[in-house]
């Protein structure tokens, strides 16, 4: 992308502060695209085209692929790219102060193509000392239930500007992970064998070798925080309460690493179900909401 293109976007973002942590936001996807510490040290990727130039995507209405791109719904099938749509969609800015913003996503007749639901979608941004608390929320305004999933898709520096190596980082989750990880498919899907998970005890020492099979997926984490960064520096405590899976994911050789909160996945290789049956997708009823939520603190050393 041209420079030029690049500051007429970033000229859209809104941008919210503490002091000691500053947040800009896209309205492009509501997606969070930088996050800097008091310094001014970027603590997300560096979105560099040669691996993926996205930053923090939401995944809604659906959490990773479907077979062949389409699902099927009261005996129709429809398309629907991996991820959805919200990723891609403007989001409204419905209101913005010096340290909190929130977006907010309606259902149109481009979405209705491929999702016909009636929704809001709220997203909102807080930064707190140094704490930036995200918290999605869906809404279901129409007359009929709602079926969908979501997720949080955060790309974080790796490594973290504080001078250690990219070997030196690690997740260290709050509860032991024992559990067989989901395997994923050349196409994107969940495959049926479980893969061998790399987690000692609590930690995951972070390399390149986990990601040539794709992403690590646990369709049931038992933590729900983790901590991301070198054990002697400062580190991201990473908060995601109301979300039962989690995919971590980069590209080998890239500069950042993904912490995905899920609440959804991508379907089951060979699943031909209707889309309410999918495995992850929940359904909210006329007139309900339901919150996702996901903080961020920088911890120092």
């Amino acid at each position: 992308m041209p420079s030029s293109l690049q500051e007429s976007a970033r000229s859209d973002w809104t941008e919210i502060s503490s002091g000691a942590l500053t947040a800009a936001i896209n309205p492009l996807g509501a997606e969070l695209s930088s996050l800097r510490d008091a310094e001014g040290r970027e603590l997300m990727t560096d979105a560099d085209p040669a691996f993926w130039t996205g930053r923090a995507p939401l995944l809604f209405p659906v959490v990773g692929g479907l077979v062949e791109g389409r699902y099927r719904l009261d005996g129709v099938e429809l398309a629907m790219a991996k991820h959805g749509f919200a990723r891609t969609s403007m989001f409204d800015l419905v209101e913005a102060g010096g340290s909190a913003a929130r977006f907010r996503l309606t259902d149109d007749a481009v979405s209705a193509a491929s999702y016909p639901f009636a929704f809001r979608l709220d997203m909102a941004f807080a930064v707190e000392g140094a704490t930036l608390g995200m918290a999605a929320t869906v809404a279901n305004t129409g007359d009929r239930a709602l079926p969908f999933s979501f997720g949080y898709h955060p790309a974080f520096a790796w490594p973290l500007p504080y001078g250690r190596g990219r070997a030196d980082h690690r997740i260290v989750f709050e509860e032991d992970e024992p559990d067989a990880l989901r395997s994923i498919t050349p196409d994107g899907l969940i495959g049926d064998a479980p893969r061998e998970n790399p987690v000692e005890g609590r930690v995951l020492r972070l390399a390149d070798d986990l990601f040539t099979d794709d992403a690590l997926v646990w369709d049931a984490i038992r933590s729900r925080r983790l901590s991301y960064g070198a054990s002697d520096g400062p580190r991201l405590d990473i908060a995601f309460p109301d979300t039962p899976s989690l995919g971590i994911w980069t590209k080998p050789g890239a500069r950042y690493i993904c912490v995905e909160p899920w609440a959804g996945h991508a379907d089951p290789a060979g699943f031909t179900g209707d889309f309410r049956d999918k495995p992850g997708v929940m359904q909210l009823q006329p007139g309900d909401t339901r919150q996702f939520r996901m903080n961020v603190t920088l911890i120092p050393a």
